[in-house]
Protein backbone atom coordinates (compact mmCIF):
# COMPACT_ATOMS: atom_id res chain seq x y z
CA UNK A 1 0.00 0.00 0.00
CA UNK A 2 1.25 3.48 -0.87
CA UNK A 3 1.41 5.79 2.14
CA UNK A 4 1.59 9.52 1.43
CA UNK A 5 3.17 11.39 4.32
CA UNK A 6 1.21 14.55 3.73
CA UNK A 7 2.21 17.90 5.21
CA UNK A 8 -0.45 20.58 5.06
CA UNK A 9 0.17 23.38 2.53
CA UNK A 10 2.99 21.55 0.81
CA UNK A 11 4.08 20.00 -2.45
CA UNK A 12 2.63 16.69 -1.31
CA UNK A 13 -0.74 17.96 -2.53
CA UNK A 14 0.51 17.19 -6.04
CA UNK A 15 1.20 13.59 -5.06
CA UNK A 16 -2.37 13.16 -3.85
CA UNK A 17 -3.62 14.62 -7.13
CA UNK A 18 -1.45 12.27 -9.20
CA UNK A 19 -2.66 9.24 -7.26
CA UNK A 20 -6.26 10.33 -7.78
CA UNK A 21 -5.65 10.71 -11.51
CA UNK A 22 -4.14 7.22 -11.63
CA UNK A 23 -6.92 5.70 -9.53
CA UNK A 24 -4.30 4.09 -7.28
CA UNK A 25 -5.03 2.92 -3.75
CA UNK A 26 -3.22 4.84 -1.05
CA UNK A 27 -3.38 6.01 2.53
CA UNK A 28 -2.71 9.49 3.85
CA UNK A 29 -0.70 10.06 7.02
CA UNK A 30 -1.11 13.69 8.04
CA UNK A 31 1.44 16.07 9.50
CA UNK A 32 0.77 19.67 10.54
CA UNK A 33 3.15 22.61 10.33
CA UNK A 34 4.03 24.56 13.45
CA UNK A 35 1.63 27.55 13.25
CA UNK A 36 4.35 29.98 14.35
CA UNK A 37 7.41 28.77 12.44
CA UNK A 38 5.54 27.00 9.58
CA UNK A 39 8.14 24.23 9.83
CA UNK A 40 7.30 20.56 9.49
CA UNK A 41 7.07 18.52 12.70
CA UNK A 42 10.06 16.52 13.88
CA UNK A 43 8.08 13.31 13.37
CA UNK A 44 8.66 13.56 9.62
CA UNK A 45 12.34 12.86 10.27
CA UNK A 46 11.32 9.38 11.32
CA UNK A 47 10.20 8.83 7.74
CA UNK A 48 13.05 10.61 5.93
CA UNK A 49 16.21 12.14 7.47
CA UNK A 50 15.50 15.62 6.05
CA UNK A 51 12.05 15.69 7.64
CA UNK A 52 10.37 17.30 4.64
CA UNK A 53 7.36 16.62 2.45
CA UNK A 54 6.46 15.14 0.03
CA UNK A 55 7.60 11.65 0.85
CA UNK A 56 5.90 8.33 0.20
CA UNK A 57 6.53 4.82 1.44
CA UNK A 58 5.59 1.54 -0.23
CA UNK A 59 6.75 -2.02 0.35
CA UNK A 60 9.76 -0.96 2.41
CA UNK A 61 10.76 1.81 -0.01
CA UNK A 62 10.95 5.48 0.94
CA UNK A 63 10.85 7.99 -1.91
CA UNK A 64 11.26 11.74 -1.43
CA UNK A 65 11.35 14.75 -3.79
CA UNK A 66 8.37 15.60 -5.97
CA UNK A 67 9.97 14.73 -9.30
CA UNK A 68 11.34 11.41 -8.08
CA UNK A 69 7.96 10.49 -6.56
CA UNK A 70 6.13 11.33 -9.79
CA UNK A 71 8.57 9.30 -11.88
CA UNK A 72 8.27 6.34 -9.50
CA UNK A 73 4.47 6.41 -9.42
CA UNK A 74 4.14 6.80 -13.19
CA UNK A 75 6.54 3.90 -13.79
CA UNK A 76 5.14 1.64 -11.07
CA UNK A 77 1.44 2.44 -11.14
CA UNK A 78 0.83 4.49 -14.28
CA UNK A 79 0.28 1.74 -16.82
CA UNK A 80 1.40 4.11 -19.56
CA UNK A 81 -1.00 6.85 -18.47
CA UNK A 82 -0.11 10.53 -18.02
CA UNK A 83 3.23 10.24 -19.87
CA UNK A 84 3.89 10.67 -23.61
CA UNK A 85 5.38 7.76 -25.57
CA UNK A 86 9.17 7.40 -25.42
CA UNK A 87 11.10 8.92 -28.30
CA UNK A 88 8.49 11.58 -29.11
CA UNK A 89 8.90 15.38 -28.96
CA UNK A 90 6.14 15.37 -26.35
CA UNK A 91 8.18 13.05 -24.13
CA UNK A 92 11.12 15.47 -24.29
CA UNK A 93 8.83 18.38 -23.34
CA UNK A 94 7.37 16.24 -20.55
CA UNK A 95 10.82 15.62 -19.09
CA UNK A 96 11.76 19.28 -19.42
CA UNK A 97 8.72 20.64 -17.57
CA UNK A 98 8.95 17.91 -14.95
CA UNK A 99 12.40 19.25 -14.00
CA UNK A 100 11.80 22.93 -14.77
CA UNK A 101 9.15 23.07 -12.06
CA UNK A 102 11.52 22.34 -9.17
CA UNK A 103 14.67 23.60 -10.90
CA UNK A 104 14.47 27.01 -12.55
CA UNK A 105 10.95 27.97 -11.54
CA UNK A 106 10.82 27.55 -7.78
CA UNK A 107 13.89 29.56 -6.76
CA UNK A 108 12.52 33.07 -7.50
CA UNK A 109 9.13 32.15 -6.00
CA UNK A 110 10.76 31.02 -2.77
CA UNK A 111 12.97 34.12 -2.70
CA UNK A 112 9.86 36.25 -3.16
CA UNK A 113 8.26 34.55 -0.18
CA UNK A 114 11.36 34.92 2.00
CA UNK A 115 12.15 38.57 1.23
CA UNK A 116 8.53 39.71 1.41
CA UNK A 117 8.30 38.27 4.92
CA UNK A 118 11.73 39.39 6.12
CA UNK A 119 10.69 42.90 7.32
CA UNK A 120 7.93 41.40 9.48
CA UNK A 121 10.26 39.11 11.42
CA UNK A 122 11.30 39.92 15.02
CA UNK A 123 14.28 42.32 15.06
CA UNK A 124 15.43 45.52 16.80
CA UNK A 125 13.32 48.50 15.69
CA UNK A 126 16.33 50.37 14.30
CA UNK A 127 17.18 47.44 12.01
CA UNK A 128 13.70 47.18 10.51
CA UNK A 129 14.07 50.09 8.01
CA UNK A 130 17.32 48.54 6.76
CA UNK A 131 15.69 45.12 6.38
CA UNK A 132 12.72 46.66 4.58
CA UNK A 133 14.95 48.60 2.18
CA UNK A 134 17.13 45.57 1.47
CA UNK A 135 14.12 43.35 0.87
CA UNK A 136 12.49 45.82 -1.51
CA UNK A 137 15.72 46.24 -3.48
CA UNK A 138 16.26 42.49 -3.88
CA UNK A 139 12.62 41.97 -4.86
CA UNK A 140 12.52 44.82 -7.39
CA UNK A 141 15.92 44.32 -9.01
CA UNK A 142 16.35 40.55 -8.93
CA UNK A 143 13.37 38.44 -7.89
CA UNK A 144 10.37 40.09 -9.53
CA UNK A 145 12.05 40.42 -12.97
CA UNK A 146 12.81 36.69 -12.91
CA UNK A 147 9.23 35.84 -11.99
CA UNK A 148 7.96 38.07 -14.80
CA UNK A 149 10.31 36.47 -17.33
CA UNK A 150 9.15 33.00 -16.32
CA UNK A 151 5.49 33.97 -16.47
CA UNK A 152 5.91 35.32 -19.99
CA UNK A 153 7.88 32.23 -21.02
CA UNK A 154 5.23 29.84 -19.71
CA UNK A 155 2.49 31.91 -21.35
CA UNK A 156 4.24 31.64 -24.73
CA UNK A 157 4.84 27.92 -24.33
CA UNK A 158 1.16 27.26 -23.66
CA UNK A 159 0.51 28.93 -27.00
CA UNK A 160 2.03 25.84 -28.62
CA UNK A 161 -0.38 23.35 -27.03
CA UNK A 162 -3.16 23.13 -24.46
CA UNK A 163 -0.93 21.38 -21.92
CA UNK A 164 2.73 21.77 -21.05
CA UNK A 165 3.92 18.57 -22.74
CA UNK A 166 1.54 18.69 -25.72
CA UNK A 167 -2.11 18.21 -26.56
CA UNK A 168 -2.69 15.69 -23.74
CA UNK A 169 -2.74 16.28 -19.99
CA UNK A 170 0.26 14.59 -18.32
CA UNK A 171 2.01 14.32 -14.98
CA UNK A 172 4.14 17.28 -16.09
CA UNK A 173 1.05 19.45 -15.67
CA UNK A 174 0.62 18.10 -12.16
CA UNK A 175 4.24 18.97 -11.38
CA UNK A 176 3.83 22.45 -12.86
CA UNK A 177 0.70 23.19 -10.83
CA UNK A 178 2.66 24.30 -7.75
CA UNK A 179 4.68 26.69 -9.90
CA UNK A 180 1.76 28.33 -11.68
CA UNK A 181 -0.38 28.52 -8.55
CA UNK A 182 2.59 29.96 -6.65
CA UNK A 183 3.28 32.41 -9.45
CA UNK A 184 -0.32 33.57 -9.32
CA UNK A 185 -0.09 33.96 -5.54
CA UNK A 186 3.28 35.73 -5.40
CA UNK A 187 3.80 37.29 -8.80
CA UNK A 188 0.29 37.94 -9.98
CA UNK A 189 -1.41 36.52 -13.04
CA UNK A 190 -4.39 38.00 -14.80
CA UNK A 191 -5.59 39.38 -18.11
CA UNK A 192 -2.03 39.63 -19.42
CA UNK A 193 -1.58 35.86 -19.05
CA UNK A 194 -4.81 34.38 -20.46
CA UNK A 195 -3.31 31.00 -21.35
CA UNK A 196 -1.92 30.44 -17.85
CA UNK A 197 -5.21 31.53 -16.32
CA UNK A 198 -7.12 29.17 -18.62
CA UNK A 199 -4.72 26.36 -17.72
CA UNK A 200 -5.30 27.00 -14.01
CA UNK A 201 -9.08 26.92 -14.50
CA UNK A 202 -8.83 23.62 -16.35
CA UNK A 203 -6.68 21.87 -13.76
CA UNK A 204 -8.84 23.17 -10.91
CA UNK A 205 -11.91 21.77 -12.64
CA UNK A 206 -10.51 18.25 -12.93
CA UNK A 207 -12.40 15.80 -10.68
CA UNK A 208 -9.15 14.22 -9.50
CA UNK A 209 -7.84 17.64 -8.44
CA UNK A 210 -11.00 18.23 -6.43
CA UNK A 211 -10.79 14.80 -4.80
CA UNK A 212 -7.16 15.45 -3.86
CA UNK A 213 -8.20 18.69 -2.14
CA UNK A 214 -10.78 16.78 -0.14
CA UNK A 215 -8.15 14.24 0.89
CA UNK A 216 -5.40 16.78 1.59
CA UNK A 217 -7.39 19.45 3.39
CA UNK A 218 -7.17 23.26 3.13
CA UNK A 219 -4.57 24.43 0.65
CA UNK A 220 -3.37 28.03 0.85
CA UNK A 221 -0.26 28.20 -1.26
CA UNK A 222 2.68 30.58 -0.81
CA UNK A 223 0.63 33.31 0.81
Amino acid sequence: MIIVHHLNNSRSQRVLWLLEELGAEYEVKRYERDPKTMRAPASLREVHPLGKSPVITENGLTIAESGAIIEYLIERHGGGELIPPAGTPERLRYTYWLHFAEGSAMTPLLLSLIFSRLPTQPMPFFVRPIARGLSQKVLKTFVEPQIKDQQEYMERELGKSDWFAGDAFTAADIQMSFVVEGSAARGGLGATHPRLMSWLERIHARPAYQRALEKGGPYDLLR
